[in-house]
């Protein structure tokens, strides 16, 4: 998540947790600022961010500013194609979308499409699992779950069509 608000340009950790919190709205109030900056370490010493000191203000201190690697660009350009669905928080896949959009590092109506497939290709595998008769009925309430589940996510992925597409369509930019 860190890498992919680093895609669009460098910044320093407090303008990546503005980056976040704008991104996933009301759920980024609840992230730690700390934690951002343990991430930042955590990725600096895997090679995939590189920092360096930035003058201050006189009314601001000296900040470290970070930068993808090379390394870290292709991280987040492989993130972008993975298709992991279901995940128990959409809050990935949405900065998915909006780091996409606001790096230009891929077409946010794409990403969308392919987690569609994805979840159309794991709905009709449960369904045809659901309709097994000699499924055991514990099971099979399970199976309902899955359904409902994915069939909850397709409108989801509908309506994050919707928005990008109005996005593109009026030209507006497409970040948070």
């Amino acid at each position: 998540m860190v890498l992919a608000m680093l895609a669009k340009e460098p910044a320093h950790g407090y303008e990546l947790r503005s980056r976040v919190r704008a991104a996933l709205g009301p759920l980024g109030e609840a992230m730690n600022a700390g934690q951002i900056y343990v991430t930042l370490a955590r990725l600096d010493k895997a090679g995939l961010v590189t920092s360096q000191r930035s003058e201050g203000l006189p009314d601001r201190p000296e900040r470290r500013v970070y930068a993808l690697t090379a390394e870290g660009q292709q991280r987040v350009a492989a993130w972008l194609t993975e298709v992991n669905w279901p995940k128990p928080d959409l809050a990935e896949f949405h900065l998915k979308l909006v780091a996409a959009a606001s790096a230009r590092l891929a077409d946010p109506l794409a990403l969308v499409d392919a987690q569609r497939r994805e979840v159309l290709r794991r709905l009709r595998d449960a369904q045809r699992s659901a309709l097994d008769r000699s499924v055991d009925p514990v099971a099979g309430l399970l199976l309902e779950g899955v359904v409902l589940r994915l069939r909850a996510d397709l409108e989801w992925l509908e309506a994050c069509e919707r928005l990008w597409t109005v996005r593109d369509r009026t030209g507006r930019r497409a970040e948070a």
